[in-house]
């Protein structure tokens, strides 16, 4: 049985809409298409990409992956953007701002497990694959993102 070599060019395809979509959810609608493009050169540069079985989880969990770099960066710009004017405004153009900041201010974790769960309707173990954990972790991170959200909106 001959096995199906889909190009680098359809699986990006097959899968781009949908890791922006998750993406949206980690770093906003902005940034959200240069997560996905960059996590995607990222895995074609990686020997990891031509044995895979499952690119759609290796795209997951990329994605995750280059999602906290770039909140980690703006975290550090921001603060070094703090010290040298001595304040920031942060704006959400939500229209319920309060959760917008609340949802912001959940781990990148926390947030992936939120968006897949509820924007993308996965089961906690349909998430433990796509992002390479533990059912465990996944229920810890939900429960400790509800937790966090339940406090600041309520």
């Amino acid at each position: 049985m001959e096995v199906e070599t889909r190009t680098d060019a359809a699986i990006y395809e097959a899968y781009a809409s949908e890791l922006v979509r998750f993406a949206t959810g980690l770093v906003g609608p902005t940034d959200a298409p240069d997560v996905v493009a960059d996590a995607f050169v990222a895995l074609m540069r990686a020997p990891i990409w031509a044995l895979a079985e499952d690119h759609r989880a290796l795209l997951y969990r990329r994605v995750l992956f280059e999602a906290r770099s770039r909140v980690r960066s703006a975290e550090r710009r921001r603060t070094r953007e703090t010290r040298a004017a001595g304040s920031a405004v942060v704006e959400f153009p939500d229209l319920r701002p309060d959760i917008g900041a609340a949802v912001a201010a959940l781990s990148p974790q926390q947030r992936a497990v939120i968006v897949l769960t509820y924007w993308h309707d996965l089961t906690p173990a349909a998430v433990a694959d796509l992002l390479d954990l533990s059912d465990g972790t996944v229920r810890k991170h939900l429960a400790r993102a509800r937790h966090h959200l339940r406090k600041v909106l309520t």
